[in-house]
Parts: C-alpha cells; structure tokens; sequence
C-alpha cells in the first residue's frame, strides 16, 4: 500500500467515524432539552455519551494527524535522516503522536471530567 493510499484511508476512517455519531448527537439534544433531563439516572447517561464522544473527537483528530504525517513522510526521499521523521511527528497536535512517551498509552490515563466540545 502506497503512503498516499495510508493516509486516504485514515481520513476516511476519521470520517466514517464522525458520521457514525450523528444520531448519538441528536438524541444527546433530545435528552438534554427535555424534562426528563431533571432525572439523575439521565444526566449520568448524558455525562457517559458526551464521553463517548470526546473519545470519537480524538480517535478523528488522531486519524488526520497520522494521515497528514503520511503524507509528509511520502514526499521525503528513501534517504532522509531520523531527525527528519522525528521533526514531523514533533509537529503534530496531539500529545500521544508529538510525544514518544505517551505513545499508546493516552488511553489509559484519566482524562478528567466530560466536558461539551
């Protein structure tokens, strides 16, 4: 597989993945505009899917970031320096693809209270 290919197909998966939660968000909307909102079990559940998609958010915002990593690693001839690599992914917007450290692992780390994207 071509890295172009690699990278068409992570930002497809990026958007197979937003269109996945269209309906997820409107029942959210549905949810929290009605009464039944008042209702604890309810708010838990509201809590619970606005995680979901924080996790959705990132797992899209992961996708682009290592396709546009492919891309750029696809202009770069066979010979081109670690540093080279290393200064591409440096570049990146997200801790757990810019830093070696946390690679793999941001998903096993809390990540606080759910808030509205």
């Amino acid at each position: 597989m071509s890295l172009q290919k690699l990278a068409r197909e992570l930002d497809e998966t990026a958007r197979q993945t937003a269109s996945m939660l269209e309906g997820i968000t409107e029942a959210l909307e549905l949810l929290a505009d009605s009464d039944v909102s008042r209702d604890a079990s309810v708010r838990q559940a509201v809590g619970m899917i606005i995680t979901a998609l924080q996790g959705q958010d990132r797992i899209e915002q992961r996708c682009h970031n290592m396709a546009l990593a492919v891309r750029q690693f696809a202009l770069l001839p066979p010979t081109a320096p670690d540093s080279v690599y290393d200064e591409i992914w440096a570049s990146l917007t997200l801790d757990e693809l810019r830093v070696p450290a946390l690679s793999g692992i941001a998903a096993h780390q809390s990540h606080g209270d759910a808030e509205l994207f």
